[in-house]
């Protein structure tokens, strides 16, 4: 070490001086390790970073502790042999954010077993709630003449809010797109599967037998009694996407199960229809939409074909949008049917009135032309009323077609919600009907669109003393309807020429 002569300096002690001396470089060049820096990698730039940035004061011994650890684990050797022994081996924190720390796996059955020596536990499953007792206020007594069939559509509430969610039994289970290419095809299709199986449910409830106490005899006596509901629609959403352009599918595979429900349904003698959506539109310009169209009513034909239901299994549909000219759509609507429709599409389809685009007298001649029959709806007969058509002259007129087919008559029973007063909120069902409209039949089936389903039934068979009714299988009205229609109904303009599809 070079040593130089410090020049002398009264009143201080003088020690020798070393020369300064250029940094050394332990085993690399400046240009190494610029490359050493370029191969650091993203995260442990980070690192680098995070280690400079101040940490909190009341954190300082932790992290100072940290910090040496991880300098004592990352410290390389003076001169290393290879390139390869350039590259900082990660330490216990830089696995943690590269996400390459081993996570602990499950035991599989065979380890679980083993460890213990019992098998794993069962999910446990919830058990059923009992019935609730519930509080059911007098009904206004009225009397009719009416005595034919009550029915309600798609949904039964009981069954539906069964408690826990896996007792719960409906046929609309259905899912996205996204769900079909992600599960595949035949997932789709057990959802279908499992529909029908509890369609199988519902028909028994409906003709559920039960014991009825009479405490108003001088001897109380049980006799047997039924629900009696028997006409109801099934629901379109059955087998999701089965009318789909790419991801049809045909129904055979389900054939056996929809066999039991037709069975089931003609032994108690109930009556089964379906109602294609609002997007089933026969009179559309477009050429696309009248093909998802038809081929909508080809699954709905299809379903109830293999369940072997007779000619009372019809397919209700409105007449659809306008387009602006609402002449050229009734052409379209019965080119399609006469040129179109396959035979047992035909055989089952009927036309039903609509509150907005089609009244009563608009497709009744196109009914009377193709031997269509036509399901009157009262509801939108207030809404959208034929002119010099009372409802008593439409059915006599389209109750003869039903019997030029063979088909037991059909018409629909809806009121708008209390307090609506907007046509918009007018369309929406209430909750329940509060009486049957006086030029009712007395021998057809009418079915009741309400909110309640079922229980909007046996509501009317109280008021009208139709049927004896089940106590347990009531449930009290709601205190409150609201107006809205969360969506349900188009707020588009009746002479819109766009299609629903």
């Amino acid at each position: 070490m070079e040593v130089i002569a410090a020049e002398p300096h009264l009143g201080r002690t003088l020690r020798p001086r070393i020369a300064k001396m250029p940094k050394m470089v332990t085993c690399a060049t400046k240009q190494e390790q610029y490359c050493d820096k370029l191969d650091l990698n993203p995260l442990e730039e980070e690192k680098e970073h995070r280690m400079k940035i101040s940490k909190p004061h009341h954190k300082t011994i932790l992290l100072n502790n940290k910090k040496a650890a991880r300098k004592r684990d990352t410290k390389t050797p003076a001169c290393p042999d290879s390139d390869s022994d350039f590259s900082l081996p990660k330490t216990k924190r830089q696995s943690k954010r590269t996400g390459t720390k081993k996570r602990k796996t499950p035991l599989i059955d065979d380890d679980a077993e083993s460890f213990d020596g019992h098998p794993p536990k069962k999910k446990r499953r919830h058990a059923s709630k009992a019935e609730p007792v519930c509080v059911i206020p007098e009904v206004e007594r009225m009397e009719t003449t009416f005595r034919g069939r009550l029915g309600y559509a798609c949904l039964n509430t009981i069954l539906r809010n069964k408690q826990p969610a896996h007792d719960a039994v409906f046929c609309s289970r259905t899912c996205r797109i996204d769900t079909i290419k992600k599960n595949g095809i035949e997932w789709v299709k057990d959802l279908g599967r499992r529909n029908v199986e509890d369609m199988l449910k519902i028909i028994e409830w409906n003709e559920e037998k039960r014991m009825l106490q009479f405490l108003n005899t001088p001897v109380i006596t049980h006799c047997p009694s039924t629900q009696n509901i028997r006409f109801m629609r099934l629901s379109s959403e059955m087998f999701p996407f089965a009318s789909h352009e790419l991801y049809r599918y045909s129904l055979d595979y389900c054939a056996s199960v929809l066999a039991e429900v037709g069975a089931l349904a003609n032994k108690y003698g109930h009556r089964l229809t379906v109602h294609p959506g609002q997007f089933t539109q026969l009179g559309s310009p477009r050429d696309s939409v009248v093909k998802a169209s038809i081929r909508e009513l080809e699954y709905h034909a299809q379903m109830l074909n293999l369940m072997g239901i007779g000619p009372d299994g019809v397919m209700i549909i409105h007449g659809g949008g306008v387009y602006g000219d609402k002449e050229a759509a009734l052409a379209r609507i019965r080119k399609t049917v006469e040129e179109d429709l396959p035979k047992d599409v035909r055989d089952r389809l009927v036309l039903e009135n609509d509150e907005l685009c089609y009244n009563a007298a608009d497709l009744l001649p196109i009914c009377e032309e193709l031997n269509i029959p036509l399901v009157f709806d009262y509801h939108h007969d207030v809404l959208n009323p034929s002119p010099d058509l009372t409802p008593s002259e439409i059915i006599a007129r389209t109750n003869v077609i039903f019997a030029r087919r063979g088909i037991k008559p059909k018409q629909h029973l809806s009121e708008p919600r209390e307090g609506a007063v907007t046509v918009m909120e007018r369309r929406a069902h209430a909750d329940r009907c509060q009486r049957l409209p006086g030029a009712l039949p007395d021998d057809m089936d009418l079915m009741i669109e309400a909110k309640d389903k079922e229980q909007a039934v046996l509501h009317l068979y109280r008021i009208y003393n139709l049927q004896p009714v089940i106590h347990a299988s009531l449930r009290p009205p709601a205190d409150i309807q609201t107006k809205e229609t969360k969506g349900r109904k188009s707020h588009r303009k009746t002479g819109s020429n766009k299609d629903s599809l």
